[in-house]
């Protein structure tokens, strides 16, 4: 399954952005605010790839 969502600045003067969890994700990942996410980056096949997991240890 995908899905998508829109990035947008995350504040004012900072090159970060944000992004929402669409609904059906955060379901999948059992989400609830004040959860952390894990990033992972690697290139696969010459394509810039990101996986984002929900974190068993929160920080």
């Amino acid at each position: 399954m995908s899905l998508k969502s829109k990035t947008s600045i995350a504040r004012p003067k900072s090159k970060s952005l944000r992004a929402t969890v669409p609904e059906g994700i955060a379901v999948f990942l059992n989400l609830s605010p004040g959860d952390t996410l894990e990033w992972q980056m690697e290139i696969t096949q010459g394509e810039r790839v990101a996986t984002v997991k929900k974190s068993k240890i929160e920080d």
